[in-house]
C-alpha cells in the first residue's frame, strides 16, 4: 500500500502535522495505525503506542488517554523487560513514580516498601537506594 495515499485518510480528518508524522511512521513500518491514529492521542502518546507496537508489546496495557506519554513509556519499557507492571501502571503514579518502582522491580527490590502514592519520586528514590544497600527503611513504613 502507498504510505501517501493511506496517509490521506488521516489528513482529511484533520489530524495535526505531527499526530500525521507519527501516523505515518507507522504506516511506513507496517503497523495498525488505527490503534493510536484518535484525536484523543497527543503525538507524544502516538509515538509510546507506535513504538511498544513495533515492538510486538501487548500495548492495550497503556494505550489510554489517561496516561500521558511519560507514563506510557514507563510501561511499555516495564512490558519490554517483562516485569510486573501491574505493580505501578496506575495513573495517580507520575511517570517519575513509576520509574522508581521500574527500578526496584528490575533489582529485585520489596518495592512495597515505597510503592505508594503517598510518596513523591524523591522519597521512593531514597527508599529503593536505602533497601538496595540494606538500610532499615522501616522509619517510612
Amino acid at each position: 500500500m502507498n504510505v501517501l495515499y493511506a496517509l490521506e485518510k488521516y489528513v482529511s480528518l484533520r489530524f495535526p502535522q505531527a499526530q500525521l508524522e507519527e501516523i505515518r511512521k507507522g504506516l511506513e513500518n507496517k503497523i495498525d495505525v488505527d490503534v493510536y491514529a484518535k484525536p484523543e492521542f497527543n503525538e507524544l502518546q502516538m509515538e509510546q503506542i507506535r513504538l511498544g507496537l513495533q515492538d510486538n508489546i501487548d500495548v492495550k496495557e497503556y494505550a489510554t488517554p489517561k496516561y500521558n506519554h511519560l507514563q506510557m513509556e514507563q510501561i511499555r519499557v516495564g512490558l519490554i523487560e517483562r516485569l510486573d507492571i501491574n505493580k505501578y501502571n496506575h495513573p495517580q503514579f507520575c511517570w517519575e513514580q513509576m520509574e522508581e518502582i521500574r527500578f526496584g522491580l528490575e533489582n529485585n527490590i520489596d518495592i512495597s516498601k515505597y510503592a505508594k502514592p503517598e510518596f513523591n519520586w524523591k522519597q521512593m528514590e531514597g527508599i529503593r537506594k536505602g533497601l538496595e544497600h540494606k538500610v532499615d527503611v522501616t522509619i517510612w513504613n
